[in-house]
């Protein structure tokens, strides 16, 4: 998935109210822009840290720019929590191993009660995939990615629709995008929020299944790569 302009480089000032962060790009110029995820952004949200943003001309939208990726070291991380199912979009159409071979993909089917799965793939002679995605950007252990960086009751919810469609008889994915350069291994972060936590052992004692891919990040774009280990809680 490409950007749609040229990313723009500058250091980041402050995150707050969730979606605003003050930025001064590289030659001097203060500027605010959005920030597109709801999480705590633990570990991606420190003053000084070197951060990309995306410009629009867009008179829709409120402000003149978009964050787009945050720098660790030599590592980028794609802050967009939005841009995964993008990502994911681009990858089912090409396939994606293990979820490739069905006729139709379908974006944000509704479904449950007051639900929307991220895609349902359909085939002829196949059960339907329900198949949710979930961007992960935190890092705490070098090298070890983690879901969720804060209590997400709406993530807990996904899991019980999830375990309900398999007890129905189809196949449901929980898809981890890991949206690092620096990371080799996924796991669920229990202790920052342990009902979540609860909730995906239910999801997996029901047959809800479980893939972890990585990303090529740059500031051209974001492309799902390889697939990359699950650790399950002890």
């Amino acid at each position: 998935m490409r950007f749609a302009t040229p990313l723009v480089s500058g250091r980041l000032i402050r995150r707050y109210m969730r979606f605003l962060s003050d930025v001064e790009l590289d030659d001097g110029t203060v500027v605010k822009a959005h920030c597109p995820n709801p999480g705590s952004m633990m570990s991606i949200k420190d003053e000084g840290m070197r951060v990309w943003l995306e410009g629009n001309d867009d008179p829709k939208k409120k402000l003149d720019w978009g964050w787009r990726l945050a720098q660790v070291g030599d590592a980028f991380v794609g802050i967009d929590t939005g841009a995964a199912n993008g990502v994911v979009a681009q990858a089912l159409a090409k396939g994606i191993d293990g979820l490739d071979g069905y006729d139709t993909i379908r974006p944000e089917v509704k479904y449950r009660e007051k639900s929307r799965v991220d895609f349902l793939l359909s085939g002829i002679g196949r059960r339907d995939c329900y198949l949710e995605v979930k961007s992960v950007t935190l890092m705490r252990t070098a090298g070890h990615a983690e879901f969720p960086d804060s209590v997400t009751a709406r993530g807990a919810k996904h899991l019980g629709d999830l375990a309900a469609m398999v007890e129905q008889g189809h196949r449901a994915v929980l898809l981890f995008l890991v949206q690092r350069t620096d990371c080799t291994h996924v796991s669920v972060a229990a202790d920052l929020d342990p009902t979540y936590a609860a909730a995906f052992a239910s999801a997996m004692d029901a047959g809800v299944e479980v893939m972890c891919f990585d990303c090529t990040i740059s500031p051209d774009g974001i492309t799902l790569a390889n697939r990359v280990p699950f650790d399950p809680p002890t």
